[in-house]
């Protein structure tokens, strides 16, 4: 008969042998780590490219390649706009693209450094007249602008009439109504984005965009608040990738 003393030694004895055990499959759950990212229903060319369930485009390049090396695997998420800000906040999704200067209350996020910088600049169909250098070059004409989104620097040059704005919907129509409206002079977007549109459109010779610039804004991935960890290592990587000349490498593929 083995005694209760005895087999208590017995079950510590068992049970010390199975801690490794136990650290190997905690260890193991932990190494599958996953990153849910937005990247919305219809992307945003040539920042995120969606196409069925593949996903591409420079920002999800550089995070993927970033996430990886921190061992983490990205899912895709296709939020809609408006629903993105909420779902991160309760946890539904763990990343997205974004500018600070966009986000109503950035304190509430974790902002990696930019990976890219947005510039917003004006394209004019060839033969323009018409240049952008200062702002007031740009009195007196209509520029066909993307409906819902804000330009901080024409805003009250819109407001006063001096420039006129024509809404669209899609990217893809500021360039195509600029060339059926007479009284449409020029596009204004994102240099990199409008010169995916014309690159995509084929339309790259019958427009040239602006070498001034509206406005810039570092374009970054917005995490919830825990990521913050994840944030700083990705930092040292996107330096790394930046000296090294990986960066400028994936960007040239979207130009």
């Amino acid at each position: 008969m083995v005694s209760p003393r005895t087999n208590s030694w017995f079950v510590l004895l068992v049970f010390s042998f199975m801690l490794p055990a136990f650290a190997v499959a905690e260890t193991g759950a932990t190494d599958n780590k996953v990153l849910r990212f937005n990247v919305s229903p219809n992307g945003y060319p040539p920042y995120l490219i969606t196409d069925g369930e593949q996903t591409s485009g420079i920002m999800w390049t550089v995070l993927e390649e970033i996430a990886g090396r921190l061992g983490y695997q990205l899912e895709a998420q296709k939020v809609p706009r408006k629903r993105v800000d909420q779902m991160l906040v309760e946890g539904f999704i763990d990343g997205t693209s974004r500018a600070k200067e966009w986000t109503s209350r950035p304190e509430d996020f974790v902002f990696t450094d930019p990976i890219v910088t947005i510039e917003e600049v004006v394209f004019f169909p060839s033969g323009s007249p018409h240049k952008f250098e200062v702002v007031e070059d740009l009195f007196s004409l209509t520029l066909v602008t993307h409906l819902g989104y804000h330009y901080p620097t024409l805003k009250p040059h819109f407001e006063s009439g001096r420039i006129e704005r024509f809404d669209v919907s899609r990217d893809q129509d500021l360039f195509v109504y600029v060339l059926k409206g007479d009284e449409l002079d020029a596009a204004v977007a994102d240099r990199l984005v409008g010169q995916w549109i014309l690159f995509t459109e084929d339309m790259r010779d019958q427009f040239s965009a602006s070498e001034a610039t509206l406005s810039e804004v570092g374009f970054r991935i917005m995490l919830r608040p825990e990521w913050q960890s994840f944030a700083t290592a990705f930092n040292r990587e996107l330096a790394s990738m930046r000296q090294n000349g990986e960066i400028e490498a994936i960007l040239s593929q979207y130009r």
